[in-house]
């Protein structure tokens, strides 16, 4: 159940570099054409190809000789959990939360064969 559960939730996007943990504020977008890395604000939706960043890398980030980077002047404005994200969590406490229902136990009410398998009927 609890499988389920967390499944439904969706989770804060967190920075795509090796070992960190911390929340996404930006994203880091490539122009090969012009040789340019482009550091904005975090893009609404994840794209396939862009990279979230915390604030650290996106500050730090630096690129090949020849590359420019266009960063984003000023602080990265901390995410904004969507409206979305709130009612699934909520729905997940209240999931969570809900006294799980006793299940009836299948009774076998006749014995035959099929193919490989047999009904055996319960022994009371």
């Amino acid at each position: 159940m609890l499988r389920l559960v967390s499944a439904a939730v969706k989770h804060v996007r967190r920075c795509t570099r090796a070992g960190c943990g911390r929340s996404a504020v930006a994203t880091l977008t490539y122009i090969y054409s012009d040789s340019t890395a482009v550091v904005g604000p975090l893009a609404t939706f994840a794209e396939p190809h862009s990279y979230d960043l915390c604030e650290q890398h996106a500050l730090g980030l630096t690129v090949p000789r020849g590359w420019e980077v266009l960063r984003h002047e000023g602080e990265f404005p901390a995410p904004i959990p969507q409206v979305d994200d709130l009612l699934a969590l909520a729905d997940a406490v209240r999931e969570a939360a809900r006294p799980d229902s006793p299940r009836p136990e299948p009774v076998a009410t006749a014995t035959g064969r099929r193919g490989h398998l047999r009904i055996v009927p319960p022994t009371l």
